[in-house]
C-alpha cells in the first residue's frame, strides 16, 4: 500500500533561479561537517565561500539537478549527475542542509535520480563518495571500485569510487 502522509518537501528539477540558494546550502553544509577526517583546514580547502550564481548555473546547463524544498521555497537539499560524454552518469554532488539531514531527503534525491537515469538509459551510475556518504551508495547497491585521491588547497581528500549497474 502506497504511504499517503505528505512529506515536509518535495522534489523539483533545478532551475537557474534557485542557483543562490544552491551555491549557500553546498558551503553551509560542507563548513558543518563534524567527522575526524574532515578537520577545518580540510573544510575550508572543500568550500572557502560560496560559490557565484553564474558557476552553479552553468555547471548545470550541461549536467541534471533536481532540490528538496519545503513549503516555504527553502532548499533542503540537492543532487546532481553527469548527463554528457564519458562521465554520463556520474553523480558529481549530493548535500542536505545541516538542519534538514537524517530525514530521508538524500534518500528521496538519490531515488528521484535513478527514477530518471532508468528512464534515460543510462547503463550504470558512479560517484566519488567521501567518508560520510559512502555508507549511502553502498546500501544503494554501488560497490567500490577504486579509492582515489584528490589535492585541493593544500589539502588530500580521500574518495571512493563507487559504481552500480542500472541495466544488465
Amino acid at each position: 500500500m502506497e504511504n499517503t502522509h505528505t512529506l515536509p518537501y518535495k522534489i523539483i528539477d533545478f532551475s537557474a533561479q534557485h542557483a543562490d540558494k544552491i551555491s549557500q546550502l553546498y558551503h553551509t553544509a560542507v563548513q558543518h561537517i563534524h567527522h575526524p577526517r574532515y578537520p577545518q583546514a580540510k573544510l575550508n580547502a572543500w568550500s572557502s565561500a560560496p560559490r557565484s550564481r553564474k558557476f552553479w548555473q552553468l555547471r548545470y546547463k550541461r549536467n541534471r539537478a533536481w532540490l528538496a524544498v519545503n513549503d516555504q521555497q527553502e532548499v533542503l537539499g540537492f543532487i546532481s549527475v553527469e548527463t554528457h560524454f564519458s562521465q554520463r552518469g556520474y553523480i558529481d554532488c549530493l548535500y542536505v542542509t545541516p538542519t534538514s539531514q537524517h530525514q530521508g531527503i538524500a534518500r528521496a534525491l538519490y531515488k528521484t535520480l535513478v527514477r530518471w537515469a532508468q528512464q534515460q538509459q543510462y547503463s550504470h551510475l558512479s560517484v566519488d563518495a567521501s567518508y560520510l556518504s559512502k555508507t549511502l551508495f553502498e546500501t544503494n547497491g554501488f560497490v567500490l571500485k577504486q579509492v582515489s585521491y584528490q589535492q585541493k588547497c593544500g589539502q588530500t581528500f580521500t574518495g571512493f569510487y563507487m559504481q552500480k549497474r542500472l541495466i544488465d
